[in-house]
């Protein structure tokens, strides 16, 4: 992608309280810049879209609200606060459910097209096989989406409209970022199901690839705040991060890549995905975090 283009999508963020604007058809992203860059961060979410495209509404055989099942609901109106703290916000426009870009785009299932993809060392993995691939084949509450099989060439086109245009604006985004500081700092926003956050249920799962995609200062930080607002936390279980904290995350680099899990039952009701009265509380306390991360960034306490 011709750097050129990367403005593409651009919005800006002048006040905290100010809702996400809306996106032309084309834009598969949302990015909020802060009028002055003041620390090394950027809030990401890559599962909260909310576009979804004619053709794949046509192929479903599934409702909307099935479809949406798989979205991060309103994370990136979560995090949107953390502009008006000097970091970037960016955020998918189009759904999970037609590319979901926290997954590798060879990470296709052979069972969901009329020719079989090239092979690849994703093609097998366990996401694959339980039918969370790049271009998913079950929606959240585990139906199967589509009525027929898609063709390789839908796949490409996909990924060419969609996959490649956010991450390479996402990476564009950290060179950029550790040039201005020294280092980078992503934060991969997510939300999970109620049910599924393990024996000790946490609220929020700070997942670094077991210290291998961010400073183990960077965690600890994020950890020690979102105790001290009131959450109870746990780390890498049962999410330790994915295809984004492993290809963004290099702590020897100074790139570090921080995923957050949040209980989607502590701000929506999750039957009908409307906003709860938690949603308030979780936008301000998201907003605190940011607050914290780019403090720390100020005092060059961040590695």
């Amino acid at each position: 992608m011709d750097p050129a283009d990367l403005g593409q999508g651009v919005a800006r963020a002048l006040t905290e309280g100010e809702s996400l604007p809306e996106t032309h058809v084309d834009q598969p992203y949302v990015l909020i810049e802060p009028l002055r860059r003041t620390a090394p961060l950027i809030f990401a979410s890559p599962h909260s879209g909310r576009r979804y495209p004619p053709e794949l509404l046509a192929d479903a055989r599934v409702s909307l609200i099935s479809l949406r099942r798989s979205e991060d609901a309103y994370v990136d109106e979560l995090f949107a606060g953390a502009a008006a703290h000097g970091a970037a916000v960016l955020s998918a426009a189009v759904a999970r459910a037609y590319v979901d870009l926290n997954r590798d785009p060879t990470e296709l299932d052979p069972e969901m097209f009329d020719e079989r993809p090239p092979h690849s060392p994703h093609s097998n993995s366990a996401r694959v096989q339980a039918g969370l691939g790049a271009i998913p084949r079950i929606s959240g509450d585990g139906q199967n989406i589509y009525r027929r099989k898609l063709s390789l060439s839908e796949a490409e086109r996909r990924m060419a409209s969609v996959h490649r245009p956010y991450h390479a604006l996402l990476a564009n985004l950290m060179a950029e970022i550790k040039e201005q500081f020294g280092c980078a700092v992503l934060i991969d926003c997510h939300s999970m199901p109620s049910n599924a956050r393990g024996a000790h249920a946490p609220d929020i799962v700070l997942g670094d690839r077991f210290g291998a995609s961010c400073h183990p200062s960077v965690t600890a930080l994020a950890e020690a705040t979102l105790r001290r607002l009131g959450y109870r936390v746990a780390r890498n279980a049962p999410f330790a991060g994915g295809h984004i904290t492993q290809t963004y995350g290099r702590p020897t680099t100074r790139m570090h890549a921080l995923q957050i899990e949040i209980n989607r039952a502590l701000y929506i009701d999750e039957r009908t995905l409307e906003r709860s009265n938690g949603y308030a509380r979780i936008r301000a306390d998201m907003s605190r975090l940011a607050e914290a991360l780019s403090a720390a960034a100020l005092h060059k306490s961040l590695a």
